[in-house]
């Protein structure tokens, strides 16, 4: 990352997490950054909320967040988080009990995205490392993310992992080698709960 981040920093982020959904789904209220936040957690920063089931295990349940640095990091997770919980649109809202019991927190904070380098689309996969770079394709209107972490959960290779972020924006799988498509790479580093309001500890990839 190009700033590092503490464990302390992991755990006041993914409380802020909690705090902001619970807040949100009891009062219908967006929270502020508390004024104990730590100044560089008020840097500007991409950032995304995973929110994912205990029963089923493993189930995701929501993901949203900024690609970008527009925003303060802490306020940026605050309005993931919400909307992690309550607008992705591929899943109902999370419910205030089952966030209470059945959800735990995975919180990624992203670096600024560069463009791939290669001369050629078809050496782009050669740019990739699996389990440390995040992928964002885009064509026109059209985009896709994938977190790091994806590609090691689904076991894919780089061209995998390729064809898949470009499924992700709704363009064909090969789209990657295509020299109209943008592909940028970005890293992460990953907090997550080990259950529900639990110890918080580094994602190893």
């Amino acid at each position: 990352m190009a700033a590092p981040f503490s464990i302390d920093d992991g755990r006041f982020l993914v409380n802020l997490v909690r705090t902001a959904i619970g807040e949100y789904l009891s009062r219908r209220r967006e929270i502020d950054p508390p004024a104990d936040t730590p100044k560089h957690l008020l840097d500007k920063s991409g950032v995304f909320v995973t929110l994912n089931s205990t029963k089923p295990a493993h189930q995701l349940r929501g993901c949203i967040g900024y690609p970008f640095p527009t925003d303060p990091l802490a306020v940026a997770t605050i309005r993931s988080a919400i909307e992690a919980a309550t607008g992705d649109p591929r899943f109902d809202p999370v419910e205030l009990a089952e966030f209470r019991e059945r959800v735990v927190v995975e919180l990624s904070v992203l670096t600024v995205p560069d463009e791939l380098t290669a001369r050629e689309p078809v050496e782009r996969a050669k740019e990739i490392k699996i389990g440390q770079d995040g992928l964002i394709v885009g064509r026109g209107a059209r985009r896709g993310l994938l977190l790091p972490q994806v590609a090691p959960e689904w076991n894919w290779d780089a061209e995998e992992f390729l064809s898949n972020c470009c499924l992700k924006a709704g363009l064909q799988p090969d789209a990657w080698l295509d020299k109209g498509t943008r592909v940028e790479k970005f890293q992460a580093i990953i907090f997550e709960e080990t259950e529900p309001s639990g110890e918080v500890h580094l994602k190893e990839l």
